[in-house]
């Protein structure tokens, strides 16, 4: 249960850094936003890979 609540706030944490990191934040900053970047781009391709792996469309459309 703990984990349901500490997932969004990692991602709003994460969101609000690369907020304040556009803007000129500190170093430490800009280092959690590269990390939420990133971390981004892992969820986003893990999608894709499992679309493609179960044969599914990526169009939205339903059979």
């Amino acid at each position: 249960m703990a984990l349901l609540a500490v997932i969004p706030a990692l991602t709003v944490a994460g969101c609000g850094a690369v907020v304040w990191s556009s803007r000129g934040g500190p170093r430490w900053v800009r280092g959690v936003a590269t990390a939420s970047l990133a971390a981004g781009e892992l969820v986003k391709r893990s999608g894709r890979n499992r679309t493609r792996n179960n044969g599914g469309s990526t169009d939205g459309s339903v059979e």
